[in-house]
């Protein structure tokens, strides 16, 4: 029998350290690159949505309308214009950023819940004959989840990340409610029920893996 030898613990991650409850990404690098990467896809996208006559906004959330039910794919890469492109800049920098501190492939499964609940929410409620584009809906949801996180956790680090981001971002909330008919509150809606939903998706997800990291024997191999 060939005992595996103990694997090094890495240095941002103190023994027994609980991985749901890490404030910040594992790979601080890697996370910035990605949030990064994909705030530059939007600016490509606008680019491209000016530059060519193509008009990508209609490619967006057209609501109760089966030909516009796509737009729940496209509607987050869409902006009308670089101002409403750059109102969204900084927020999606900065919660894709934190919401990654669970890993990466973590972040691709709340954000595909975030992204794909939002949408349809939209796609249901929103006025009929509406075209919804903007990634505020999934920047709404990176939002809630962050905000949430921590009570599902139990981790007081996530808590007091939660009141910081609450005290900057505050004035976001008001995009919940209607308000001005040019800004969909109902993406802003759903965007943050999402984001708490995929919390409790993560939350549940991380005991379950506890539970059987726990009842799991020591790494041994035969041979």
């Amino acid at each position: 029998m060939t005992t595996l030898p103990p694997q090094p613990v890495p240095a941002s991650e103190s023994p027994g350290a609980d991985p749901a409850k890490r404030v910040l990404p594992p790979n601080p690098k890697a996370a910035a690159i990605v949030a990064l990467a994909f705030t530059v896809l939007l600016y490509l996208v606008e680019l491209v949505d000016v530059v060519l006559p193509a008009d990508l906004d209609q490619g967006g959330i057209l609501a109760r309308d089966l030909s516009g039910l796509d737009g729940v794919i496209w509607a987050p890469l869409l902006h009308h214009g670089w101002a409403h492109l750059f109102s969204n800049t900084v927020p999606v920098l900065v919660f894709a950023f934190l919401a990654m501190a669970a890993g990466i492939g973590r972040w691709v499964l709340v954000t595909a819940i975030i992204w794909v609940l939002s949408g349809l929410g939209v796609w249901l409620i929103a006025p009929s004959g509406t075209v919804t584009v903007g990634a505020s809906g999934v920047a709404f949801g990176w939002l809630a989840f962050l905000l949430v996180r921590g009570i599902f956790n139990r981790a007081v680090g996530q808590i007091l990340v939660a009141v910081v981001l609450l005290g900057i971002w505050s004035g976001m909330l008001w995009g919940l409610l209607p308000g001005d008919p040019n800004v969909s509150w109902q993406g802003h809606l759903f965007g943050a029920l999402s984001g708490i939903f995929a919390a409790w998706v993560a939350a549940r997800m991380d005991r379950s893996q506890a539970k059987r990291t726990t009842g799991g024997g020591p790494g041994n191999l035969a041979g």
